[in-house]
């Protein structure tokens, strides 16, 4: 799987800028972190970037993220996560109690960027489970998480949960973790409310997830909060990552991104064939099971995202204008605002 060009086609979606709307000469435009000199390169205007061809995104937007390893930690609870967040524009590195390498499940050597003596700021802080209690019980290592400051997010897949707690900030909130250590976790922290039977807990600040694989679902769940549903959707798609379903954990905070979404009712208005390029035609159909429109070109089904109004995206992150007549109806639709329609058939 090729990281850049699949960050291509979808990080648009958090930069769709059509001509209605002015640029902010204040604004400043990055390339996504993939570790290459245009890494430190900036530009004022949205766009892609010259070096790598990446589609540009907000500096402000671009959120570091330290993920905290022990030795014998859980491929896939860091993984899944990593996976998820490098491929939305997250800056991940890596920290642990020393800079020696640890070997994750007895199988991957890992040599950590930092230790938690040099470690930089970090605007989220991740834990994960495999062997957690060397973190849990390292007092190094729980002074170094209380001390950070400004910490935005903390992230936990599986018994990474034991780290926060031990940290105390899970006081008072609402976690989940493992299935066969749910139990431990509210044993030995009484002030944690241990919920069973679910994918992740959000509390706001605080999201904890159950084991390895709910890790995926718990990092798409931030990204939907930090860059948008849709943002989290095509990610989704890339890693064909079928078992995620919007909202499937216990969302406790204000900030719910799924509730902003068009209803299926009104989204069928849209269904149809409709005239595409070189004299062809394509059929707009809606996806029951995830409430978006899709298409089928050359036996492959490519999801069309709704943005607002009568403005989708597709997969690469470019916007189709849908077009109505007098009556309301859809009428056909085109590729940039004012540009040519493509009509519907039926």
């Amino acid at each position: 799987m090729n990281r850049l060009l699949i960050a291509t086609t979808f990080f648009l979606s958090t930069l769709l800028t059509y001509s209605q709307t002015s640029i902010d000469a204040s604004t400043v435009y990055v390339c996504p972190p993939c570790d290459l000199p245009c890494d430190d390169k900036e530009y004022s205007e949205p766009g892609k970037c010259s070096y790598c061809n990446m589609v540009l995104m907000k500096k402000e937007a671009i959120k570091t993220i330290a993920f905290y390893l022990q030795d014998r930690v859980e491929v896939l609870d860091f993984a899944g996560p990593m996976e998820v967040l490098s491929y939305a524009g997250f800056k991940v590195f890596t920290v642990s109690a020393t800079k020696d390498p640890i070997k994750s499940q007895g199988i991957l050597s890992v040599v950590p960027d930092y230790t938690i003596e040099n470690a930089p700021k970090a605007d989220i802080l991740a834990f994960f489970g495999g062997n957690s209690s060397a973190a849990s019980k390292n007092p190094d290592v729980i002074n170094w998480v209380k001390q950070q400051q400004d910490v935005e997010y903390h992230f936990s897949v599986c018994t990474g949960a034991f780290i926060l707690a031990e940290a105390g900030i899970l006081d008072g909130k609402t976690a989940t973790t493992f299935h066969s250590a749910l139990d431990d976790l509210q044993e030995d922290y009484p002030h944690v409310n241990v919920k069973k039977n679910v994918r992740f807990v959000d509390n706001g600040k605080v999201i904890t997830t159950a084991g390895i694989s709910a890790g995926i679902d718990g990092a798409l769940h931030l990204v939907a909060k930090l860059h948008g549903v849709n943002a989290a959707k095509r990610v989704a798609y890339n890693m064909e990552y079928d078992n995620w379903r919007l909202g499937n954990g216990l969302i406790l905070s204000n900030d719910n991104p799924y509730t902003l979404a068009k209803s299926t009712p009104e989204l069928k208005a849209f269904e149809g064939r409709y005239e595409f390029k070189n004299d062809s035609e394509i059929e707009l159909k809606l996806n029951k099971k995830d409430g978006d429109l899709y298409t089928v070109i050359r036996e492959v089904a490519y999801p069309i995202y709704h943005e607002s109004g009568d403005v989708f995206s597709d997969i690469g992150s470019d916007p189709i204008f849908f077009k109505r007549n007098g009556k309301g109806e859809i009428v056909g639709y085109s590729l940039t605002e004012n540009g040519e329609v493509y009509k519907k058939k039926n």
